[in-house]
């Protein structure tokens, strides 16, 4: 390793050290620990004394959630994710890591069963709904529907044998932001067991994903949708996920139409219905992006979807304050 290398890769491990907003719940024994990636705060909470060992795997799983971050973030030009845009188009496929093929093949395979009701080659979508959301106006129709010309799930090929992807339109780019965040915690939580820390929970922006329970408890207390609705329950969890995704709180307000920071795919506007979906899953990818994929759907047509997840979903629906409804599935029904 170069001298430039290694200079780089203290400095990254001393500023995750100083980042961590420590704290000590001597009542509880939780041990918490924050940091910023992807975007969102993302805290890691420990059933554990503390011990130099606790913040050794604290670094490491920190580490871990930055790599991964280097593959999936758009918003760094250099990501892996952003030179596979840069292949769009030319006929030419990339070898992925094992990291992005496995987030595209799960991507592929949900597009396919949800009729392309989730879909993460809205990209050019989503950027152009980043800007309307800033500059509070709908996005100008002329590049909307240019943009809508380079969607479609279908023209995002994979090779499993040769572990590559290509992407046949020019100008695509993928939004990885209703499953990648998931994935991670996964993996942030898999470092955490291995070493040595099974009772743990990640919260990665609210999207939650959780081990072994605490000592003396029945589970870890999550609150189920941040309990936007009276009926949405607080239970006792362990080993499996909780993702929300919704527009109560991210969206666009026009006149009396709200448009939500998640896009149909078909049409290229953000949804207009006020809801949000909370699934609990065996993992967080799958709990976030089927989270994602309800909204898109509908409860009704979700249902036929679910039935082949091992998976609860509470879906709260927000017309008006006099009009809210909760739906809930759970499991095969």
């Amino acid at each position: 390793m170069t001298k430039d290398k290694t200079c780089r890769l203290f400095l990254l491990i001393i500023s995750l050290f100083s980042t961590f907003l420590w704290s000590n719940d001597r009542t509880e024994g939780i041990q918490k620990f924050s940091n910023t990636l992807m975007g969102a705060d993302v805290h890691i909470l420990v059933d554990s004394e503390d011990s130099p060992d606790l913040k050794s795997a604290i670094t490491a799983t920190y580490t871990e959630g930055e790599r991964l971050n280097t593959i999936f973030s758009d918003y760094h030009a250099e990501s892996e994710i952003s030179r596979f845009f840069k292949t769009s188009g030319t006929g030419k496929s990339m070898r992925l890591s094992k990291e992005l093929f496995d987030v595209l093949e799960h991507a592929k395979i949900l597009s396919d069963l949800s009729n392309g009701a989730f879909d993460v080659t809205v990209g050019p979508l989503s950027r152009l709904w980043r800007i309307a959301r800033f500059q509070k106006k709908l996005p100008n129709s002329i590049k909307l529907s240019d943009a809508l010309k380079r969607t479609g799930h279908q023209h995002l090929v994979l090779n499993n044998s040769m572990s590559s992807g290509e992407l046949l339109l020019s100008s695509m780019v993928l939004d990885l932001g209703g499953i990648a965040k998931g994935y991670v915690a996964d993996r942030m939580l898999e470092m955490m067991k291995s070493r040595g820390y099974p009772r743990c929970l990640i919260d990665a922006g609210g999207d939650l994903t959780i081990g072994d329970a605490p000592r003396n408890r029945d589970g870890w207390r999550v609150e189920i949708g941040g309990r936007k609705h009276p009926e949405l329950p607080i239970m006792a969890l362990s080993n499996c996920a909780v993702a929300t995704s919704g527009d109560l709180e991210q969206f666009l307000e026009i006149g009396d139409k709200r448009y939500s920071h998640i896009i149909n795919p078909h049409t290229g506007y953000g949804l207009t219905e006020r809801a949000q979906s909370t699934v609990i899953a065996p993992n967080c990818m799958l709990a976030d992006s089927l989270a994602s994929t309800s909204l898109g759907l509908g409860f009704e047509r979700s249902c036929v979807l679910l039935k082949d997840f091992e998976i609860e979903c509470f879906y709260f629906l927000h017309e008006k304050e006099s009009n809210r409804q909760l739906n809930v599935y759970k499991g095969s029904q």
